[in-house]
């Protein structure tokens, strides 16, 4: 129990010292853009039907579009019901929210969990643009912060789980799955 307590203690003197030190009239209006892009994985959805309308990099969409499902189950589906974790907005009834006030338990954070696998497969192909990628996961799990939607430690499982996850998806890939999900795509679409 004493590391619940520790756990919880940094977990709110780092959103205590946002809130204090780094919020202000410019950050709130673009932190809830940048959440915003991690919503429902838009931003990875929008880069996956970019990749998919490209013969040459289709196989690449797809594997996005499987690492995105993949993540979701695991966070959204599981984790987050297991822990049950109740967001730092909750706790606070005069507290003005910037974005709509989720519904969802707070741990992992899912916009990070899902940022963070698809940024790491897609930096597998496109190591050149790895920062940019991982940049993009980054702000938006830097925004649930300021947000105060979630605690940072929400934010570093995301960050390793949304890691792991792409590493399941590529031991799933090596075992030939992806001739397979392609022939299920190009027929479903």
């Amino acid at each position: 129990m004493k590391i619940m307590y520790s756990i919880q203690k940094f977990d709110n003197s780092i959103l205590v010292a946002i809130k204090k030190y780094i919020q202000n009239k410019y950050l709130d209006r673009i932190m809830p853009i940048i959440t915003g892009m991690g919503n429902l994985g838009i931003i990875w959805v929008v880069i996956a039907l970019a990749l998919m309308l490209d013969k040459q990099y289709r196989e690449i969409g797809n594997i996005v579009v499987l690492t995105l499902i993949i993540s979701t189950i695991v966070g959204e589906g599981i984790v987050k019901h297991v822990v049950r974790r109740v967001r730092p907005c909750n706790f606070y009834n005069n507290l003005s929210l910037l974005i709509e006030k989720p519904v969802s338990y707070s741990f992992p954070s899912g916009h990070t969990l899902s940022s963070f696998a698809v940024a790491e497969v897609l930096s597998k192909y496109w190591s050149q643009y790895k920062l940019i990628f991982i940049g993009i996961a980054l702000l938006i799990a830097l925004s649930r912060l300021y947000l105060y939607v979630h605690y940072p430690t929400d934010v570093i499982a995301g960050i390793v789980i949304g890691i792991l996850c792409s590493k399941l998806v590529f031991m799933i890939l090596q075992g030939d799955y992806i001739t397979k999900l392609t022939v299920f795509c190009q027929n479903a679409l």
